[in-house]
This record gives C-alpha cells, sequence and structure tokens, in this order.
C-alpha cells in the first residue's frame, strides 16, 4: 500500500565501480555480499562491515549512485518423519547491489541470478516488480516523499540497511520452491486450509523464513504410511508422508518432501471410507467429478481411528467464506476453485492480476460466489470479466485508482452491494440504473463534482454517500427529483452555498451531514422531514431549520450568531451548539419540551434562561466557557444529572441547587469565583447522590468544608487551587466512599488522619501545600497513586508492610525530605518513585545554565498506563544549549520511550552535519522515524521537540528557539505575558490543507475523522503501513529569544484540549517552581473534564544582555537586574537544597522511569564537551565570557551533558591533597582559587532597600553603583544544577538541617567539618566582591592547599556583621558621567 511509483524508464548506463574483472557481474552490476547481524529484540539489521572506501568513492561521484539492499532466502525445509519433530535450517543473505536510478529490475536480477525482485513496503505486502521499474529510483523517491529534500542525504540515507524496515526488495530464484499455507475464514469456525503451489511461496520470503508445517498448529495429523492412489489396484503401495493440514491431505514423497513436490487432496465435500480388504486402511476422496482417492494404510489400531475421527470432521465441513486478504497474491490458488461452496472472497490488500492463470479472470468459476471483495488491489483498470459472475450480490472495489466504469456493469442485475470509495470516479455509467436491485451505492472520496444523475433510476437506494469529493454548490432541487434519498452524506467536500430551485419541501430527506465544508450560511427550511442534521466545522454565521420532525442538531465549531429553528422543535432531545459565537439561548430550545441534552459551552452567554435550568426534561446541561455571572434559584425539582458550568465569572451557586436537583451526579463548577457552597439539604439526611465535584481555581475556604458531608456519595472532589488552610478531621471522615481526592495548590500544613477511613480511596494529589507530616495513606487497602510533590515533608512514617497497589509516588520538591535506605527499601516494589536526587558528596561541582530551568508532570488519568513520555536536558550540545522534547503515543508507550532516548541523540548528530535549523531539524524527525524500526511499522506517536542555541544569525539575541513537531503536541512561547504558539496541530479537524492532501492521495476517513480509522493525526512519527497519508515531516518555526520571554509551555493533545495558550500561561507565570507551575496545568486539564494522558513541561527563560558577565565585544557593566527577565523575577524558594523544578527526579520503578530515561539520553548525547578555560589566572587575563557569549571550546574541563558537571584531572578538580570531594562550586587550579559563578551586580547601595520588582517592571534599583554583592543560587535537581538571582539579605540566612549538614558535610585537611551548603554560602556572604565582568573570582597565591578561606559556623554570624560594618562604613562617591562609562578597576583580593 502506497508504495512509491518508479519514474519512467531511461537508457541503462550501469555504474563500473573499481573492481577487478574476476568479479564483475553481467550488467556492470557490482554486487558486495554483506553478512548481517539480526537483532532478536527489534528484528532490525545492524551493519557488521561497512562499504570499503573504493564504493564509496564510487558513490561521491554522482548523487543518481546508490546501492540496493536485495534480501535473498537461501532456505531448506524438511519435514519429519514423525509428528513432533521437524529438522530446519535457514540462513539469511543480504546482497548489496550498486547501481543507479536509471538500472532496471530485469538487469539486477541478471547479475544477481533471480528470477525477478519483490518490493515490501513497511513490513506489509510484497508487491513483484516489473522488469522496467528501477529500484533505486524508488527508493529515491520514497525518500523525498518523506521528506529528505538534500540528493547527497538521500543517498546517504539509501545506504542505511535500517531502511529495511520501511522500504526492502527481496530476489526470487526461478529454482527455489515453497510452500505457504493460506487460512480460510469459514462460517462453521473451521480449520480450512487450502495450500499453494510451490512457486508462490512469497510470504516465506516475506517472514525470511519457509512455512514449516510443523511449526503451525494448523497441522492435525502426519506420519509415514503405505498409500496408494486411485480406487482400483493398479497402482502399488509406497511409502509417503502424509499430512492432515486443514481441510486438506497432502501427499508427497518422502524424499522430496523439502522440496515442495506434493499432492494436494481437498477432502471439504469428499467421504472418508474404511478400506476391507486392508487392515487398518482408510480411503481419502475428494469432491466433483474428477474426484481423486488415495488409501492410506496405518500401523495400529489407535492411529487409524485417530484419523477417521479427524477427518470425518474435515469432511463435513462446507466453506461458505474464504478470507485471503493481506498474502500479496497476484492470482487465487488453484486449489481453491475445487471447492463449489464458496460464497463470499475477500481478496482484499492484494495484487491481484488480470491475465494469469488464476487471475481476476477466472472468478468466473466459483459458481455459487455472492460476494466478493477486492479493495486495495490497486487493479487501474476495471476487470469486465467480473461482470459475468452474476450471481454476485455483494462487490466491494475500493481504493483501485478507477477512472471510469465499463458499461458491462449493468448485466449485474443481482447486485445489491456495490462500494467504489476512493477511486478516481468522476461520472457513473447510465447502465448502474438497470440495478433495481441494488440498495447501497458508496462512491466516497472520489472526484464527482455533481450527485450524478443515475441515483435517479435507483429506486433502492436510500443513502447518497459521497463524503470527500469535489462537490461546490448543493442543489437541493436534485435531492427533491429522488423521492426516495433519505440520507445524505456530503461531509469532507467543499460546499459553499445551497441552492434552492423552488419552494417546494422536501419530505423525503431525514439525515444530511454537511461536516467539514465551506457553508458561511445554511436555510434547510424546506427539508420539512429532517430529523438530524451535522454541519460541525464549518463558517456558517446563521442558520435556518424546520422543526417539525427535527431530533438532534450538531452546529458545533461554527461562528453562528442566530440559530433560526420553525416551528418549535417538540421531538428534538440534543442539540450542540457549543463554540460558536451566541450571546443567548435561543428561545424555541428553552420551549422545547423533551430536549435532554443542550451544549452551549464556548459561547458568549450571560446567562442562563430560568427555562432551560427548570426543565423537565433535560438531564445534561453543558455551560462552561462562557461569561455567565449568576444561576436562577430553583423552584422546584428537576431531573438535571449533569451540570458543566466551569470557566464562568460566578460568584455562588443557587442555595435549592443540591436540594431541588437531587439526581444531580456530576457538577463542574471550576475556574469561578466561588466563594461558599449550598447546602445539601436543609433536614437531617441527605438525599444527594452527588458523585463527582470539581470544584478547582475558586476562591473557597474551610468553611465550605462542612457542606460537603452532605454528599456521602461523594467518589470524585478536586478543590485544587483554593484557599483552603484547614481540612476537619471529622468532615473527611463521612466521606467514606471518596476514590479521587485533589487539594493541591492550596494552603494545607497536614492531612487529616481520618483519611484512613476512606477505604475505596485510590488516589490522593495534594501537590503544591505545606504540608509537613506525611499523611496516613499507606494503611489504605487500595491506594495507587499519591502525590505530596512541593511541600514541606521532612520524614515518612511507614507501616511495616505496604498496600500491595501502591504503584506511584511522587515525593519531589520536598527539599528537607531524607530518606533511609531502610525507607527506600519498603518503597522497592512501587512501580514509580520519585524523590529529589540530592547532591551525593563524590560527584563533581555541577555546571548550572542561569538561562533556564524546567519542571515536568504527567498524569495518567483514567488509564491504566502513561502513553506520554518526555525529554529535558538543560545542557546540551557544548553546554551551551537545552533540548526539551514530549512524546504522546495515543494508545502505546512502547515508541514515546525509544523517542525519548534517541531523539536528543539523532539531533546532537544532525546539529553536526548542518547549521541550518529547518534542515537539523527536519532530518531529526525523519531519522528518528526510521530507527524506530519495527515498532514504527504498526504504532505512531507525536512528537514535539524544542531546542535552544546561541543565535550566530541575529547579532541583537542570544540564544535562538527552534521548534519541531508532528501530531498534536504543541509548546507556546510566553512573550510579555501574551502566547505565543510555536507549533502546528497536524489534524484533520485544524488542518485543511493537510485534509486536503489526504483527500487527494485517496485515504478513507471515517466518520469520526480517522485516517482509515486509525488516527486523526496526519503527520507523525511511525505508522509506516499508513504511508504516504501519514508522514513523518515535521512543522518548524524559529524565533529569537529575547528579555521578554518568560517561559515555555509544552503540553501533549489532552492539555491543550482542555487549557487554551491564554490560560495555561497565566495559570503558571506567577508560579516560581517549574516543577508547581507543570504539576498545575496537569491539575487543571484533570478539573476542567480531562480523563487521557495528559503532560506538561514548564521551562523558565532568564534571557537578556543584561546576564552577560564577559567583556566581548566592548560589553559594558550588566544592569540592576542582572540577567533576570525584566518581566518576571522568579526568586529561588529554597536555595540551599537542590530545586524540585527539574526532571532529574529519581524514579525507582521497575520500568525505566522519565527520568531515568532522560538521563540515559543525555548521557550518550556527546562524548566530551569542552567549556572555557579555567587557567587563566596563571597566564596574562584573557577577554572573559559568560554562557550567554562562550569562548572557542579549547578548555581543560569536559562536561557531560547527562550530569551537566565540570571533571578534571587530578589538581585541576578542586581537591584538596587530602580531600575526599571537591567543595561545590570551588575549583583550586594551582595556586588560586576560583569560585565558579556567574557575577550579576546589583547596584545598590542598600538592596534592602530597593523596591521589589514587580511583575512588569524595568525599573533598577534607585542608586547606581554598588560596593557590595548579593546573590543566591538557586540549584536544581536537573541536568542544570541551579540560578544564580539577585536576592535582599533578609533572604540570605542559612537554612541549616542536620541531616543534610551531617550527609554532605565534607572533611577538611585541618579536621574541621563543612558542609557544601555552607561552603557556598562564603559566597553569598561575599559582600566585598571585587566589581568584575567575569564569572570567576582570583585570589593570591598560597602556599598549601590547607590555607583556605573557611568560617567556623559558630563565627558565621560575627563574621557577616564585621563586613556589613565594614560596608557601611565605606564613604560612597559621587557618580559621575566617567565612572558610567570607564571600565571599573578590578581586583585581584582573596574572599
Amino acid at each position: 500500500m502506497g508504495e512509491v511509483e518508479p519514474g519512467p524508464a531511461g537508457p541503462l548506463e550501469p555504474p563500473e565501480p573499481p573492481e577487478a574483472p574476476a568479479n564483475r557481474r553481467p550488467g556492470g552490476i557490482r554486487v558486495l555480499k554483506r553478512n548481517m547481524k539480526r537483532n532478536g529484540s527489534r528484528n532490525c539489521l545492524n551493519r557488521r562491515s561497512r562499504f570499503g572506501s573504493r564504493e564509496r568513492d564510487w558513490l561521491r561521484e554522482d548523487v543518481k549512485r546508490g546501492c540496493v539492499y536485495l534480501y535473498g532466502a537461501d532456505t531448506t525445509t524438511a519435514i519429519s518423519t514423525t509428528t513432533s519433530s521437524t529438522a530446519s535450517s535457514s540462513s539469511s543473505d543480504l546482497h548489496l547491489v550498486l547501481c543507479t536510478v536509471e538500472t532496471p529490475a530485469s538487469e539486477i536480477c541478471a547479475g544477481e541470478g533471480r528470477e525477478s525482485l519483490y518490493l515490501q513496503l513497511h513490513g506489509d505486502l510484497v508487491r513483484r516488480l516489473e522488469p522496467t521499474e528501477r529500484p533505486l529510483q524508488i527508493v529515491y523517491e520514497y525518500l523525498s516523499r518523506l521528506g529528505f529534500e538534500d540528493p547527497v542525504r538521500i543517498q546517504e540515507e539509501a545506504t542505511n540497511p535500517d531502511l529495511g524496515c520501511m522500504i526492502r526488495f527481496y530476489g526470487a530464484s526461478s529454482d527455489e520452491t515453497y510452500t505457504y499455507t493460506y487460512e480460510c475464514m469459514c462460517t462453521h469456525g473451521g480449520l480450512c486450509l487450502f495450500e499453494k503451489s510451490p512457486r508462490c511461496g512469497l510470504l516465506c520470503l516475506l517472514r525470511k523464513k519457509p512455512c514449516q508445517m510443523d511449526h503451525l498448529d494448523r497441522i492435525l495429523l502426519s506420519g509415514i504410511y503405505n498409500v496408494r492412489k486411485g480406487k482400483t489396484q493398479l497402482h502399488k503401495w509406497a511409502e509417503r508422508l502424509v499430512v492432515l493440514c486443514g481441510t486438506c491431505l497432502i501427499v508427497s514423497s518422502v524424499k522430496d518432501c523439502q522440496t515442495g513436490k506434493m499432492h494436494i487432496l481437498p477432502l471439504v465435500g469428499g467421504k472418508i471410507e474404511e478400506v476391507k480388504r486392508r487392515q487398518h486402511s482408510l480411503a481419502f476422496s475428494s469432491a466433483g467429478a474428477q474426484a481423486q482417492t488415495y488409501h492410506v494404510s496405518f500401523e495400529s489400531l489407535a492411529e487409524y481411528q485417530r484419523w477417521q475421527r479427524q477427518a470425518s470432521k474435515v469432511v463435513s465441513q462446507r466453506i461458505s467464506t474464504v478470507d485471503l486478504s493481506c498474502y500479496s497474491l497476484e492470482e487465487v490458488p488453484e486449489h481453491l476453485f475445487y471447492s463449489q461452496d464458496i460464497t463470499y472472497l475477500n481478496l482484499r490488500h492484494n495484487f491481484m492480476q488480470l491475465e494469469r492463470p488464476g487471475g481476476l479472470d477466472t472468478l468466473y468459476k466459483f459458481s455459487q460466489l455472492k460476494g466478493l471483495n477486492l479493495s486495495h488491489n490497486k487493479l487501474g483498470l476495471f476487470p469486465v470479466l467480473l461482470c459475468e459472475i452474476s450471481t454476485l450480490t455483494e462487490l466491494n472495489l475500493s481504493c483501485n485508482g478507477f477512472h471510469d466504469l465499463p458499461s458491462e456493469i449493468g448485466s449485474l442485475l443481482n447486485l445489491q452491494t456495490l462500494c467504489l470509495d476512493g477511486n478516481f470516479l468522476t461520472t457513473l455509467p447510465e447502465e448502474l440504473g438497470n440495478l433495481q436491485q441494488l440498495s447501497s451505492l458508496g462512491i466516497s472520496f472520489n472526484n464527482f463534482s455533481q450527485i450524478p444523475e443515475v441515483y435517479e433510476k435507483l429506486i433502492m437506494v436510500d443513502k447518497v454517500v459521497m463524503a470527500g469529493n469535489c462537490l461546490e454548490v448543493l442543489n437541493l432541487g436534485v435531492l427533491n427529483r429522488m423521492s426516495h434519498i433519505k440520507h445524505v452524506d456530503l461531509r469532507m467536500n467543499y460546499l459553499k452555498t445551497v441552492v434552492i430551485e423552488n419552494l417546494e419541501g422536501n419530505r423525503y430527506i431525514t439525515h444530511m451531514d454537511l461536516r467539514d465544508n465551506q457553508l458561511t450560511d445554511l436555510d434547510l427550511s424546506s427539508l420539512c422531514s429532517l430529523e438530524q442534521l451535522h454541519c460541525e466545522r464549518n463558517q456558517l454565521r446563521e442558520l435556518t431549520l424546520s422543526g417539525f420532525s427535527l431530533r438532534t442538531l450538531y452546529a458545533s465549531s461554527n461562528r453562528l450568531t442566530a440559530v433560526n429553528v420553525y416551528p418549535v422543535p417538540s421531538l428534538l432531545t440534543s442539540l450542540e451548539l457549543s463554540r460558536n459565537l451566541l450571546e443567548c439561548v435561543p428561545d424555541w430550545a428553552c420551549e422545547a419540551k423533551k430536549l435532554e441534552i443542550l451544549d452551549v459551552s464556548y459561547n458568549l452567554l450571560t446567562e442562563v434562561p430560568m427555562r432551560i435550568l427548570s426543565s423537565l426534561s433535560l438531564r445534561k446541561l453543558m455551560v462552561g466557557h462562557n461569561h455567565v455571572h449568576s444561576l436562577p434559584v430553583l423552584v422546584e425539582h428537576i431531573p438535571l444529572e449533569v451540570l458543566d458550568i466551569q470557566h464562568n465569572v460566578l460568584t455562588k451557586l443557587p442555595d435549592t441547587l443540591f436540594s431541588k436537583a437531587l439526581n444531580l451526579r456530576y457538577l463542574n463548577a471550576s475556574a469561578n469565583s466561588l466563594e461558599s457552597l449550598p447546602s445539601a439539604c436543609a433536614g437531617e439526611e441527605s438525599l444527594s447522590v452527588l458523585q463527582l465535584l470539581y470544584l478547582t481555581s475558586n476562591l473557597l475556604t474551610d468553611q465550605c468544608i462542612p457542606v460537603l458531608v452532605g454528599h456521602p456519595h461523594l467518589r470524585i472532589l478536586h478543590l485544587a487551587n483554593n484557599q483552603l488552610q484547614t481540612f476537619p478531621a471529622s468532615k473527611l471522615n463521612k466521606l467514606e466512599q471518596l476514590e479521587e481526592l485533589n487539594l493541591s495548590g492550596n494552603k494545607l500544613k497536614t492531612i487529616p488522619t481520618t483519611i484512613a477511613n476512606c477505604r475505596r480511596l485510590h488516589t490522593l494529589v495534594a501537590h503544591s501545600n505545606n504540608i509537613s507530616i506525611f499523611p496516613e495513606i499507606l494503611q489504605l487497602p487500595q491506594i495507587q497513586f499519591v502525590d505530596l510533590s512541593c511541600n514541606d515533608l521532612t520524614e515518612i512514617l511507614i507501616p511495616e508492610a505496604l498496600p500491595a497497589t501502591l504503584q506511584d509516588l511522587d515525593l519531589t520538591g520536598n527539599t528537607n525530605l531524607v530518606l533511609e535506605h531502610k525507607t527506600l527499601d519498603m518503597f522497592s516494589h512501587i512501580t514509580t518513585l520519585k524523590i529529589d536526587q540530592k547532591p551525593l558528596p563524590t560527584t563533581d561541582s555541577t555546571v548550572t545554565s542561569t538561562f533556564w530551568s524546567h519542571g515536568l508532570a504527567e498524569m495518567a488519568g483514567q488509564r491504566n498506563k502513561l502513553c506520554v513520555s518526555s525529554l529535558a536536558m538543560d545542557n546540551f550540545a557544548e553546554g551551551v544549549g537545552a533540548v526539551y522534547g514530549m512524546f504522546d503515543g495515543d494508545r502505546n508507550e512502547e515508541l514515546p520511550r525509544l523517542l525519548q532516548c534517541t531523539m536528543a541523540d539523532v539531533l546532537l548528530e544532525e546539529v553536526q552535519q548542518s547549521t541550518n535549523d529547518t534542515v537539523f531539524m527536519t532530518n531529526t524527525f525523519l531519522v528518528s522515524h526510521r530507527k524506530l524500526g519495527m515498532a514504527g511499522q504498526k504504532l505512531g506517536s507525536s512528537a514535539l521537540l524544542c531546542y535552544i542555541r546561541p543565535d550566530t544569525a541575529d547579532p541583537t539575541s542570544s540564544f535562538s528557539l527552534t521548534v519541531a513537531n508532528v501530531g498534536t503536541c504543541q509548546a507556546v512561547l510566553c512573550r510579555g505575558g501574551k502566547p505565543v504558539p510555536l507549533s502546528k496541530v497536524f489534524s484533520l479537524e485544524q488542518d485543511l490543507e493537510e485534509a486536503r492532501r489526504v483527500k487527494d492521495q485517496k485515504a478513507i476517513i471515517t466518520e469520526d475523522n480517522k485516517v482509515n480509522g486509525v488516527t486523526c493525526c496526519t503527520r507523525m512519527l511511525g505508522c509506516t503501513y499508513l504511508y504516504p497519508w501519514i508522514l513523518p515531516k515535521p512543522h518548524i518555526s524559529s524565533t529569537p529569544l529575547t528579555i521578554q520571554d518568560e517561559l515555555l509551555i509544552l503540553g501533549n493533545r489532552a492539555l491543550w484540549e482542555h487549557l487554551s495558550y491564554t490560560e495555561a500561561i497565566n495559570a503558571v507565570r506567577h508560579v516560581q517552581d517549574p516543577l508547581a507551575a507543570s504539576k498545575k496545568l496537569c491539575t487543571l486539564a484533570q478539573s476542567y473534564g480531562c480523563q487521557d494522558n495528559v503532560g506538561a513541561m514548564v521551562v523558565y527563560l532568564n534571557i537578556g544582555e543584561e546576564g552577560c558577565t564577559c567583556e566581548m565585544n566592548g560589553l559594558t557593566l550588566p544592569g540592576p537586574v542582572g540577567f533576570a527577565s525584566t518581566s518576571t523575577i522568579k526568586d529561588a524558594p529554597k536555595p540551599t537544597t537542590p530545586s524540585s523544578s527539574s526532571g532529574i527526579a529519581s524514579e525507582f520503578s521497575s520500568e525505566m522511569s522519565t527520568s531515568e530515561v532522560s538521563s540515559e539520553v543525555g548521557s550518550t548525547a556527546s562524548d566530551e564537551h569542552n567549556t572555557v578555560g579555567l587557567e587563566a589566572g596563571l597566564l596574562p587575563r584573557p577577554e572573559r565570557r559568560c554562557s550567554l557569549h562562550p569562548a572557542p571550546t579549547s578548555g581543560v574541563f569536559q562536561r557531560q551533558p547527562s550530569c551537566a558537571t565540570f571533571s578534571s584531572n587530578q589538581s585541576d578538580n578542586g581537591l584538596d591533597s587530602d580531600d575526599d570531594q571537591p567543595v561545590e562550586g570551588v575549583i583550586i587550579n594551582g595556586s588560586k582559587v576560583e569560585v565558579e559563578v556567574d557575577i550579576h551586580c546589583c547596584r545598590g547601595r542598600d538592596l534592602e532597600s530597593c523596591p521589589t520588582l514587580t511583575e512588569n517592571s524595568s525599573t533598577p534599583c534607585p542608586e547606581e553603583h554598588a560596593r557590595g554583592l548579593f546573590f543566591g543560587i538557586r540549584r536544581q535537581n536537573s541536568v542544570n544544577s541551579g540560578i544564580l538571582l539577585p536576592m535582599c539579605r533578609d533572604k540570605m540566612e542559612l537554612q541549616k538541617s542536620p541531616s543534610t549538614s551531617c550527609l554532605y558535610g565534607k572533611k577538611l585537611s585541618n579536621g574541621s567539618i563543612v558542609p557544601l551548603e555552607d561552603s557556598l554560602n562564603l559566597i553569598e556572604v561575599a559582600t566585598e566582591a571585587p566589581k568584575r565582568k567575569t564569572g570567576y573570582f582570583a585570589a593570591p597565591t598560597q602556599l598549601e592547599p590547607e590555607d583556605q578561606f573557611v568560617v567556623p559556623r559558630d563565627l558565621e554570624e560575627e563574621v557577616k556583621e564585621q563586613m556589613k560594618q565594614h560596608q557601611e562604613s565605606r564613604p560612597e562617591p559621587e557618580p559621575s558621567e566617567e565612572d558610567r562609562t570607564e571600565p571599573p578597576e578590578e581586583f585581584d583580593t582573596a574572599l
């Protein structure tokens, strides 16, 4: 399917690579026989030997040269003499044939001694190549259609053996014989099986091995017995191999059984008789006039009885249905014609030929055939002889490339169903009107520009099915002449107008589908019998209908401002008007007495009519995403069951809502301004049946908790992002039916101990609170998912045994939490355990990125598995870039994991080959597509990749952001508080250009808008079997990053379906921790109705020239705000411990966790990454650089991107002579001490007096020059270890923890112990830091390594006070213009 059509054959000019004359092949083709090794897990081929230099030189001379991998099959098959053993040996040879794009298949066959070549695409069907077809040209065109543009790169990709998972060639010799069995799906559920002739063993080649019969469970009995052919005694008894396989008896000589020479006797309808003249013998006879008989003599009575019982069952079967679809057939197996009982024959998805012994021209031999399926055979021409099968009642000829139909089709008088979808038809012959019994005619996805007139004659046809054609005008007058038509399907055409010839109404059409057209106004008031109308995703502004018979109306995703229905639709039950521009609910909808479902979400409503809410028939009301201020007060009881009023401006709910809506089971009032909740009931006993309550993002306080007790049947409760401070234990105790509880984003300090009474609770989400005590949830018998990240937990008290159901425990972001080894052992059985990875004393000092940090959150929702994976590398490609990605496999988790592990490596390789962002991003996706191998043939995944790198093209920008995506994952940049979309959604509903491309290539798009019923995406990685409809070529956008860029959000489809760009940006702009920000986005999506896998990644950006601390290009001293963006400054909440904002949190998991995979990807991205040399102190002072402007890669230290640490040898690694580990952030280089930080000066005499910068403020502190320097270090638990931020003195108090001081302390040679945090604090309190633009301090020569500036803990406060007094006593000179322009004086003083 979808193979590339070869170009016209040109003159053959065979290549002549340098080679010894003795090795040259006929025609000048060079064949290299390479031994290849098979990867058992992936079933892919890996190169064991490479091209020689001469072959590569020959290829480089001309891009039209290349190679074709030819998969031969040197196989032997032996069927054993017993029923339980089979001896076989098979070996696969891979021949590499050097050729040109002009080399035909016939020449390759001649050089290889093959009879023919076969082409296989995506591990699917195998097609025999015509002698004139050119294999290399087919490969090059295939790669070009995938997205490769450079001819040199196409030539290089064609030489990669991994391409065999997508396109490969097989060679078959004339003397090779194979056997293949075809399973037949019969109506009796039998094991019928027909043997193919020996020369048609093509699928054995396809599967790289012959069909070994005893390996099939279809073989019923086999053995070596004495056999005599014929009913007479003229033939002698001889020893033969006898196999009862499916519905056939196979007889072959023991000597020739391996070569496939055998006699096949169909037994269906035949006879099994006892041979009386010979003991333990049976006579097997086939059916038909030319029936054959075999006598078989068995050795024992037991064998005789076993064969008789089994063969009798086979003989009694009657085959009515034979399924030979997807077998790469060119003709029907000849023995199939012996059965006269076949009524349905399925030959779909083959390569059936016309003029062959068993071709389509011979199908008339099936005298009882009623159903025939020949779809997806690429016939090109209609097989006229099919019209002679007069018994046919069902004929499927979809996707065969027909441009017209012959007039002979009118002779199929018994035909009832004719399917012609997916062709190129523009007209239908008049003779088709002779088929008076035809009741179903499918002509969707053709090229019709109008409704064929032949429909008027087909009086039994009641449906016009013409989806995906080229209609631009709908003439209702034509339909008025077809009184038998009731259903009209015209979706996915190009309809712009509807024409009414006269005022005569149509009383026959009941259903009409006009989805995905270009209509602006629609008046169907003349269709007085219309019951159902689909008109979604048009451009409708006004809709007019008749309400006499209207039952359902679907008109979402338009621009409707008015919907007119007259008279009032008394039969209307469902009305969907979401995503329009309605300002009020239509009056006629309020008067509909049978209306049960009303969806008016995503409109401009300001009120809900009282008549709607008090309707006695309405059961589901969706009014979310409007501007409703209040709901009417209920007076009478209503049957409402589902109420969705999220994203409005409600301040309260009606007081009588719960007491009058006693059937209410679902209420979503999230994203409002609710401050309180109405009482459940007035009496003592509650009658509420409410089960799902979503109240996220309101203003609810502790006072609303007692009201919840009135809903004893609550199963799901979401109270995230409110103002809760406590949750009374007595109230939680009464919610015994609770299964899911979400309290994240509040100010809770504890979870009540009475949560242990919620025995059905399986999900607890309470991240981003102030919880310091681990709740008693490990006693719950059904607990599965617990998220307590971003809290203040210090310890965990666990029971002796953990619940076996616990699968996911997230403790990241609890910076003071220390888990003992015993606790970790207890958690070892948990599938996923996420905790912060503390800096180990043996690790090197990590290099931090001051320009970006990220947080990641992934939630499975109500699905059993997580099919979303993410990639996060804060240090990438020499440590001056970053890569972030998200992969959504929809229903499979394998492909996202594979892409997570490999895509960063591929990107790193492509970046080294090209500097053009479009080129290396496109190649990254295409190569990743290839590397998916066998897994990518049937599975697919959306992919999003964001690459931040230094901007070499724009001198005014420091970094550029390149985003590439396929599928539905998206990235949004926050620039100045406004969202900037960077991705493109490749789906049929949102991309009209892609939808048209898929239609033009004749894909079948089902009614749920999925390509072949598989996926709604038009571009994705994987799903190669859907080529050419699904392509891997990405959408690419590049933008220079500026100081106004605050953050970047990556999300999968589920996230953006429930959150708009603006809402997502506003939700996380003021959240300090990126991990908490990403968690918040996922929580919001779930509270807004998402039940699928949801993933979100938030990357905080701090880009700007103010962050520069180097002397490149005459840059002056950095400004007062340091590197932080003037739009927002994010202070580190807990600077002394690793932040929880990044994805390096450890996951103790039985499967590979996201953070582990990210680390693996990073560790393989590059072997070494050089940074700025740190030995400048021993030489004359060089030009100083910061990470914003990196120096050439000539430094001594090497960075590994997976851990982003500096490593060096011996004396250059920051170790004292007696030390066991370096001081983090301090590097000793010879006789100098270099503290590795970026200094961003805050020019203020007293930072405490500086007003805090507001979100949109860019005003610096009042005083311009500051001799003192204050800054904090924000350390991330990702590949970046921190961010430097300006801090005031009141935030510089040391956070001391006995556990961390003991665990991470460093023993110095003088006997003192200084924790690593204290070493960093020495930098934080260095108010006498010299004013230098460099990122390193230099100290005078020290004679001994022990002579380091170490402040004991008991003298810390005293030293700080003295340094403070010293600064205050220093006079402040008046600033002058010279001071502002001249470079500052540089000092080489010690800390």
